[in-house]
């Protein structure tokens, strides 16, 4: 016998098909799906199993015996905050860690060199490359992503020959320079978004 429980009614075989027909439709459509998802859950954990069981390949230690560990980088980094390129050379990228100073590729991000690392603060909101220039870099200092901890800064640098050196050029109260404009006809004006 066949036993439904329905509205909290127990109504056994063929009354409960007559009293409740779109309920039974419902169930058998039901235990349709469930034996079709039990069916999938089977082949799953067929396949899972299957593939659990093969071994790895091993290799020879002495292929590897010769190798040695060595740190790529980046020695100071964290999250980004602020990343520029240099228009018209799709090589050339810079970012600005929020505690990691300021990093530039030239092999379209394959590696990274710091170039920041001499300057007194490495809490970086913003990096602007000049348009008309590409060798002029401006970096302002302290992120200005608002969190719960966030790195100050100690104002705006700039560089005029593609980071390999910096000058402090102001704006040292700022804390947070989340923003820099450069004009594109010249290098030498900027505008600042300062926190």
């Amino acid at each position: 016998m066949y036993v439904h429980w329905l509205d909290g009614m127990s109504v056994r075989g063929d009354a409960a098909r007559l009293m409740y027909p779109h309920t039974t439709r419902r169930m058998a459509l039901y235990r349709s799906v469930l034996a079709f998802c039990s069916s999938g859950l089977a082949l799953v954990a067929f396949v899972v199993g299957g593939a659990l069981s093969v071994t790895a390949q091993q290799v020879d230690p002495a292929l590897l015996s010769n190798l040695q560990w060595r740190l790529v980088g980046p020695f100071r980094g964290g999250r980004a905050i602020t990343a520029t390129g240099v228009p018209g050379n799709p090589s050339v990228y810079y970012f600005g860690a929020v505690g990691g100073g300021v990093w530039k590729t030239t092999d379209a991000g394959v590696t990274w060199q710091p170039i920041f690392d001499a300057q007194p603060i490495s809490s970086i909101g913003a990096v602007a490359v000049a348009p008309s220039n590409p060798d002029v870099i401006y970096v302002g200092s302290g992120e200005a992503d608002m969190r719960s901890q966030i790195g100050y800064g100690n104002g705006m640098y700039k560089s005029t020959d593609g980071g390999k050196s910096w000058s402090r050029v102001g704006l040292a109260d700022s804390r947070q320079i989340g923003k820099i404009l450069v004009d594109p006809k010249d290098p030498n004006i900027d505008r600042k978004s300062v926190v």
